[in-house]
């Protein structure tokens, strides 16, 4: 199996089929009755994207779904000192082209990614500048990008602000993030339903929209790689409004030492400084009738990113990985050893093997133990040495302080000592300046073939499908922060819309019982897409060192549960995805397909449900052999999982009363 890889790298591989038409004719793009105005709809035409660029309130963009409003026109609109974007704009000229595209994902919720859309591209000119808009129209929802091309001699242009102003029919509920706000952490921290006009400064994204019962949309952002994150606030008062805006850059910048939470004065300079032409992140409006849909149907902020830019990635290895706690060299033989024993591929080390990560002085070059995390002894070289001999490969965890002042030192050094991975952490995130530095530091760490992490407030948009070694990152409140299973419930159909989530899942911890249940840890592994995925986050090793100095929480060793197997076996990488039962907050069932293997995993909330599995999505004709694992209290072991096994086929249909909290995963096989 291949990537698939950008047209301007040597291996070219794309099923694309694009026809530019001037003019089309019985086409879904078209210019409406009113020459002003331009409609784009998508292949299947449910959805349609209406731009109105003469508009006397400036450019104004509106969405239709199945034939109804979901937002109305909305005002975009561009501030900057260099070019003067308020004056009003004539089209000049429209490009169209539809596309019909496949793409291969060897790390993705599902393995052929379809990415059929249609396309206008619209030049426009006022007495003042030059802005071109480009949009585009899929199945699975619309976006668009803005274009400033070369102008008045001007080689470079600072932007002041984006504000584009969604308008609505009615005060319809969101799933926000808190406010932003000096030492808060806002992309991790908890998401509640809202009216969209109680929206306040800093609302992350994606940023899920309750228009109806069988509307469901999401306003996002693709394709961040060189510019200002977005975010959002709430309109004027008495309006049915949400503004999103560019974020500034922060000075005199002040980190918690723990958190890693940030405080400091906004800057007063430009949000965006760049050369031109400039071509703007994607602003995406998605779309679908439930919420299990708008998550099946995740991909589309992949599909608007560019192929993947690695010649070769073949050395790019998802995986399951235990973090190494004792930061010892017994600790982590035995970490080895037990990762290599069953079917894991990672050793990570943490924070403390280079001395304090919150100090600047702290030195990533070197092998120096912070002393309140271990006492060593630490040989990373005889590590790496027998992690080569049994076939595992070793990560490290680098703050970014060192990282900003080391990258381009430690990364050949990474690569002479083994390592196959870096955990970036607690990196800035939102300015121009940030956003370019880490995504610049991605590339960078590719070309040393090491795989990438990003823990803490970034979320992505999309980046991995272009530089695949992005495996995953945080931006998700997982379980370093204890959370009950009615929040993860809705993080799975929130946060997820973005794409992998490191949830960093821990099964002997005391706080499992504070969350929901063993079973539903298991359950996380399947309903919380991550091409590296954490398991065990606060155990041990069977034979390590204890360590419970609170620094990690209550740890414990590993044990050997019979149902540990689950974990063993599950994947972290798909070739299909379904999402069967999506009641945000409440119940969450996904199903996903490895090879011929279909794994289910339900997660419930804080009222019992009966939950019936129909097996339909199985082949005819195939008898199946199930393990289900459950909660059970009766079972005499620490996590009191149950083991079943039945024969299945695509008639079947199984019931679970699963009480609150609880949870439940299936593993199927052909017999």
């Amino acid at each position: 199996m291949k990537f698939e890889i950008n047209p301007k790298y040597m291996l070219k591989r794309s099923f694309l089929m694009a026809c530019i038409c001037f003019p089309l004719i019985a086409m879904v793009l078209s210019f409406c009755s009113n020459p002003q105005e331009i409609e784009l709809k998508s292949p299947d035409n449910s959805k349609i994207l209406k731009v109105l660029p003469e508009s006397t309130n400036g450019i104004e963009l509106s969405v239709i779904y199945n034939g109804e409003p979901v937002v109305l026109p909305s005002s975009f609109k561009l501030l900057s000192k260099d070019v003067d974007f308020s004056q009003p704009f004539k089209v000049v000229n429209a490009e169209y082209k539809s596309v019909n595209n496949e793409w291969i994902s060897p790390i993705g919720e599902r393995s052929k990614i379809p990415d059929n859309y249609n396309e206008v591209k619209i030049y426009l000119l006022s007495e003042s500048a030059k802005l071109n808009l480009l949009c585009r129209a899929y199945n699975e929802g619309v976006a668009f990008a803005y274009e400033i091309p070369e102008q008045k001699g001007l080689t470079n242009i600072s932007l002041d602000d984006e504000v584009i102003t969604y308008r609505f029919s009615a005060n319809h509920d969101v799933w926000s993030t808190p406010k932003r706000e000096p030492r808060k952490l806002t992309a991790q921290g908890e998401i509640k339903r809202i009216p969209l006009s109680k929206l306040q400064l800093g609302c992350e994204r994606p940023l899920l929209i309750e228009v109806a019962d069988d509307k469901k949309i999401a306003l996002a952002e693709a394709q961040l790689v060189n510019f200002a994150r977005l975010s959002f606030n709430s309109g004027k008062e008495g309006a049915f409004e949400i503004v999103s805006s560019l974020d500034g850059k922060l000075e005199k910048l002040k980190q918690d030492t723990i958190t890693g939470a940030v405080a400091g004065q906004w800057s007063q300079h430009s949000k965006v400084n760049a050369k031109l032409p400039l071509q703007s992140p994607w602003r995406v409006v998605m779309m679908a009738e439930s919420h299990g849909k708008l998550l099946e149907n995740n991909y589309l902020i992949e599909n608007l990113n560019e192929p993947c830019a690695i010649e070769d990635p073949s050395w790019i290895t998802p995986g399951k990985v235990l973090r190494e706690g004792t930061l010892t060299t017994q600790g982590a033989f035995a970490a080895i050893d037990f990762v290599a024993s069953h079917n894991m591929q990672y050793v990570h080390f943490d924070a403390g093997w280079y001395g304090n990560e919150m100090d600047n002085s702290s030195d990533a070059t070197t092998i120096t133990l912070d002393p309140k995390r271990s006492k060593g002894p630490f040989d990373l070289e005889a590590i790496c040495k027998y992690a080569k001999e049994k076939g595992i490969k070793v990560m490290l965890y680098v703050n970014r302080r060192a990282l900003e002042k080391q990258l381009d030192d430690i990364l050949p050094l990474f690569e002479k000592w083994g390592i196959a991975g870096i955990k970036y952490g607690f990196v800035r995130v939102g300015d121009h300046e940030s956003t370019a530095w880490m995504h610049e530091a991605i590339k960078k760490t590719a070309a040393h073939k090491m795989i990438v992490n990003v823990h803490d407030e970034y979320r992505p948009t999309g980046f991995s499908r272009t530089y695949p070694n992005l495996l995953t990152q945080e931006g998700i409140r997982g379980d370093e922060e204890t959370v009950p299973n009615s929040h993860t419930l809705v993080t799975m159909f929130t946060r997820c819309l973005a794409g992998a989530s490191d949830n960093t899942v821990c099964y002997y911890n005391k706080r499992v019982r504070t969350m929901g249940s063993n079973a539903s840890q298991l359950a996380k592994t399947v309903c919380i897409y991550s091409p590296l995925q954490f398991l065990y986050w606060y155990d041990s090793a069977p034979s390590a060192p204890m360590k419970d100095d609170a620094l990690w929480g209550n740890t414990k060793h590993i044990g050997n549960e019979p149902e540990l197997e689950f974990f063993n076996n599950v994947p972290t990488v798909w070739d299909e995805t379904m999402v069967l039962k999506a009641d945000i907050g409440k119940l969450g069932v996904i199903a996903r397909r490895k090879g011929t293997d279909w794994f289910i995993g339900c997660i419930n909330g804080e009222q019992a449900n009966e939950v019936n599995v129909d097996f339909s999505f199985l082949d005819e004709g195939i008898n199946y052999s199930a393990k289900i694992y459950t909660d059970d209290e009766i079972v005499k072991t620490r996590t009191r999982v149950k083991i079943d096994e039945k024969e299945l086929n695509s008639q079947s249909i199984l019931s679970f009363d699963v009480k609150a909290n609880n949870g439940f995963v299936i593993h199927v096989k052909e017999i």
